[in-house]
């Protein structure tokens, strides 16, 4: 069977759009494709009207909101990592572009005759539009099967733009996700399939976008599949229902964040101010001494990355985000196994960070993952062996009285561990290794032990062990957990390795959602 040809239609072949095209390409065979990147070219002219237009839409916002968007563009000190090498690279533009099976047509107008000739001669089966202009019948209509959207909104309720916002600024229960067929108005073209994400208590506008971006690829793949084979069916969208809802204003974007904030009482309002002088001022103290200081590595310590809940086990998605941004662009990243190797640290114009985490909650798999993913970041998770793939709750959340929270499964972790990511263990059932018998102790690391070997293939597997304290681990027990061929052993109670790393204590630092970016830059910088 000839392969089977797809166009996408995109104004941006950024990540999201990246890992889509990758995604669908490795999920359906023997495929071919053309995308057409629209890149206009803008004249001073044109750049000053848009300038203008904006701060009579947005008033004096305006002004602040494109100086700190410069500012960031123009300090940005993201690390020039090699793309290959990462768990994210495979989504990198370089190695996307060198599929063999995949054109990229960079054009200044994608209804121009020329765009419009390539498309024809590509003859494509079907057509994708991932962040893409509006476009017009003499393009969509190419593809034999037609061109399909991918929406991030509800239809027929929420048309237009941005993700999620209109969804929260009407206070619904959930924001939509949709893949409509393309027709000559906007969102308003036969539905493929949906789906939705449920607003938690925490949610934030980006956390949910993030959170969209993932059931959008998988929406993607299903419609492709589907109309590929035939088997897909269209639903018409209700006539005369909906709303088109346009860009928000940054007065409206910060009413809704205002809205969705939980002001901080008066008591704790001086401690935050205190706090955040403090890591201002190291933060400055690091950039000057830092060719003086002794050479350290931070082991970052997660257990959960969710908006159900903000407790000290637990750090919000849209925080996570951001906090992963800090580290790719401020911070030299490394896998787990090169700080166990690096028995002396060297000295590095950037931070030394490692990013860990603890237990095997399946929001790990839902929402971290992804995020390290996009950011390129390698990552270790060091799981209890017998209470993931179960329904039994770890002792921590049973002595809290929280409801089940579920883990990850073996077939989960199996696929973080082929993206590139560590897999440890955490004992079996998240034991106390020091307050536990030792023939406990030794079953409990062989058992955790055998099963890394048998369902992922991790011949020394890294110990993380639970609790993490100066007394949930002894010399004893340490030893046990040598002669179970464990290559290191992980703590959890503080401190950042200075000069060297003990492989069998490393220090980590615990991070929680009471961090505000500029405490988690200081965490990262490793000075308390």
């Amino acid at each position: 069977m000839a392969p089977h040809r797809i166009v996408v239609f995109t104004g941006a072949f950024d990540y999201t759009v990246r890992k889509g095209i990758v995604a669908i390409d490795d999920a359906i065979p023997e495929l071919t494709w053309l995308v057409l990147l629209q890149r206009p070219a803008r004249t001073l002219r044109q750049l000053l009207h848009n300038q203008a237009v904006n701060f009579r839409r947005n008033g004096w916002r305006w002004i602040p909101y494109q100086l700190a968007d410069l500012w960031r563009r123009t300090t940005s000190q993201r690390s020039r990592r090699d793309s290959r090498s990462g768990p994210g690279s495979r989504y990198s533009e370089r190695v996307a572009q060198e599929r063999p099976n995949l054109r990229l047509l960079r054009v200044s107008d994608v209804h121009a005759p020329g765009s419009i000739a390539a498309v024809r001669e590509f003859a494509p089966d079907l057509g994708l539009s991932l962040a893409a202009p509006i476009l017009r019948r003499a393009l969509f209509s190419l593809p034999r099967l037609g061109t399909i959207n991918l929406h991030k909104g509800k239809l027929p309720e929420f048309r237009g733009m941005p993700p999620a916002f209109w969804e929260m600024w009407h206070d619904q229960a959930s924001v939509g996700c949709s893949v409509h067929c393309v027709d000559d108005r906007l969102d308003t073209g036969d539905l493929v399939v949906e789906s939705s994400v449920s607003r938690a208590r925490h949610s934030t506008v980006r956390g949910l976008q993030l959170q969209l971006d993932e059931v959008g690829i998988d929406l993607m793949i299903a419609a492709t599949r589907s109309l590929l084979d035939g088997s897909a069916a269209r639903r018409p969208q209700p006539a005369g229902q909906g709303t088109t809802h346009r860009k928000p204003t940054l007065s409206q974007q910060a009413s809704l964040r205002r809205r969705l904030s939980q002001a901080g009482s008066l008591a704790t309002l001086p401690r935050h101010l205190v706090k955040e002088a403090r890591a201002a001022t190291l933060c400055g103290l690091y950039r000057g001494l830092r060719r003086v200081l002794a050479p350290r590595i931070t082991v970052l310590l997660y257990h959960r990355i969710s908006d159900d809940v903000r407790d000290n086990l637990t750090v919000g998605i849209e925080q996570f985000e951001r906090q992963m941004a800090i580290v790719a662009e401020r911070c030299h990243v490394l896998p787990i196994e090169e700080v166990l190797a690096a028995s002396v640290i060297p000295k590095s114009p950037r931070p030394l960070v490692a990013v860990t985490f603890d237990d095997g909650y399946l929001d790990n798999y839902l929402h971290a993952a992804p995020i390290l993913l996009r950011h390129d970041i390698p990552a270790a998770f060091f799981v209890a062996t017998g209470i993931i793939d179960s329904d039994r709750r770890f002792p921590h959340d049973l002595r809290r009285g929280n409801p089940a929270i579920p883990t990850m499964r073996w077939e989960q972790l199996r696929t973080m561990h082929r993206w590139g990511f560590t897999i440890g263990s955490h004992t079996v059932n998240h034991i106390d290794c020091a307050s536990e018998p030792e023939d406990v102790v030794r079953e409990e690391l062989h058992r955790s032990r055998d099963a890394l070997r048998s369902e992922l293939g991790i011949a020394e597997p890294i110990l993380a062990y639970p609790y993490g304290g100066r007394l949930n681990m002894t010399p004893q027990r340490l030893q046990l957990v040598r002669e179970a061929g464990y290559s290191g052993c992980l703590a959890a109670y503080g401190g950042t390795n200075l000069q060297r790393v003990d492989r069998f204590n490393v220090l980590r630092r615990g991070i929680s959602h009471e961090f505000s970016d500029r405490a988690f830059r200081l965490e990262c910088l490793g000075l308390l």
